[in-house]
């Protein structure tokens, strides 16, 4: 496998015990691998990074894994000032950082580039995951750029748009009956043959690729970081992936701190938000899973434990926000910041509006939008026809 020269290979994130590099799945214990890296190895500063075209996340290469990476020029997404949005929050600046930018329309993107090169370096003939909708359109991209067969295992309920464009780039779809977690059990009991698997935390990379997020935020904000970071709450891999990309630039020297994180999910899937409120490490699977906002209805997260700990140890919080609330935000910020914001994006807005009260008058919140709002237009459309438009 050829990775980069700070690359040290997979640790267990509960144990930290190593494992290769080629490793999938949970460790012995358990739990997530995370990649790992030798810090003291990676020699950055901020004129450094100046001198190189902000162009992709793959500027960033040090802290990457892999030297020669499969990539569509993911990454670089903009940090859009919500000045309305930030009046209404009663707070100093509201930025978006818009990841409906990216290749396929998803931050998604970021991860399924690390996963696929794995691939790749792995001789995977066949690639496979469940998904919500949009990592079955951004894997059929990144795996038809490697020549490699793709199975995306999708619930019915998947936007038009994310079906289509699995077959676009050349990928298998593979429609199931019911919800995500049928979906997933389909994967496992359907497929056969020998494949190699981009799941969320099976393959240790995709939430690697989260944290770049991180990293452009800070730099765009001439290395300094928001008072708040809202991130909307899925698999627990963006949540995460943000942590430890602060975390990152903390022990190289860049930014002082870690700002708070808000995990923020759907009133009617909240297995993260609801663990919070019970003060517990860990969530308990949601039993009837209920929101429109179908990527976030993810009922048994695999990275929800790492979401709770990344917002335990940043001294923020997790909420949750009604779907009429969450559409509502999106159409908002549609309509005074010119962002097209998709259902996930407005649950992190309505988190935002939820905390307000815990705010300061000069903070700085970023709201991370996880998708094109394109992807799921007829849902934003109806909100508005809800309401007589």
């Amino acid at each position: 496998m050829q990775t980069s020269d700070s690359f040290s290979g997979l640790v267990c994130t509960e144990t930290g015990d190593e494992y290769d590099a080629d490793a999938t799945g949970a460790s012995d214990a358990g739990a997530p691998l995370d990649p790992a890296y030798d810090l003291d190895a990676v020699e950055w500063d901020a004129e450094t990074l100046a001198e190189r075209p902000f162009d992709t996340m793959w500027r960033y290469r040090e802290l990457l894994p892999f030297a020669e990476p499969v990539t569509a020029n993911e990454g670089a997404t903009p940090l859009v000032s919500a000045d309305a949005l930030g009046e209404e929050a009663g707070v100093g600046s509201l930025l978006i950082k818009d990841e409906g930018r990216n290749p396929t329309g998803t931050f998604l993107d970021r991860g399924f580039s690390l996963a696929v090169t794995a691939a790749r370096e792995a001789d995977a003939e066949v690639v496979a995951h469940a998904s919500p909708g949009n990592g079955a359109q951004s894997a059929a991209s990144y795996a038809g750029l490697v020549d490699a067969r793709s199975y995306g295992f999708v619930p019915s309920r998947t936007p038009f748009p994310n079906k289509a464009m699995v077959n676009v780039h050349g990928g298998q779809m593979k429609v199931v009956g019911g919800r995500y977690p049928d979906a997933l059990s389909a994967l496992h009991e359907q497929l056969k043959s020998d494949w190699y698997t981009l799941q969320e935390f099976d393959n240790p990379y995709r939430h690697d690729g989260a944290k770049t997020v991180a990293y452009e935020v800070a730099e765009r904000l001439d290395w300094s970081v928001p008072d708040w970071v809202v991130v909307p709450v899925s698999t627990g891999e963006l949540t995460y992936g943000v942590y430890k990309g602060f975390s990152d630039l903390v022990e190289l020297g860049l930014v002082e701190s870690v700002p708070k994180l808000v995990a923020a999910q759907s009133v009617g899937c909240s297995p993260v938000a609801t663990a919070w409120e019970a003060d517990s490490d860990a969530h308990e699977a949601w039993n009837q899973p209920d929101t429109i906002v179908g990527e976030l209805e993810i009922p048994d997260p695999a990275g929800g434990s790492l979401a709770l700990r990344a917002v335990r140890e940043s001294g923020g919080a997790a909420v949750a926000v009604s779907d009429d609330d969450a559409l509502e935000s999106a159409v908002t910020a549609a309509q005074t910041a010119g962002v097209e914001v998709g259902p996930a994006g407005g649950v992190a807005l309505a988190g935002a509006w939820e905390l307000a009260d815990e705010f300061d008058a000069d903070d700085t919140v970023v709201v991370v939008n996880t998708e094109s709002g394109t992807k799921n237009a007829d849902i934003l459309r109806s909100h508005l026809m809800g309401q007589g438009v």
